[in-house]
């Protein structure tokens, strides 16, 4: 089983709670995200959730191009 450091993900009122309530928690509840960047991420793509953002099309667009790129190093 996979393990992360979720004290380097969340900010420190998130870390200690279930991954299913961290995936329904606001995209602020990740470190380095704010309020306004939630708001503003609402406003652009409808993302609510840890979990909405995790399903954005463009993230895992993105997260797809870095793997090919790195693997064309």
């Amino acid at each position: 089983m996979a393990s992360i450091d979720l004290d380097k993900m969340l900010d420190k009122a998130w870390a200690d709670k279930a991954l299913p309530e961290i995936l329904a928690a606001p995209v602020s509840a990740l470190k380095g995200v704010s309020d306004r960047d939630g708001e503003l991420l609402q406003e652009a793509f409808g993302v609510k959730t840890v979990a909405d953002l995790a399903d954005l099309k463009y993230a895992r667009w993105a997260q797809a191009l870095a793997v090919l790129g790195a693997s064309a190093k």
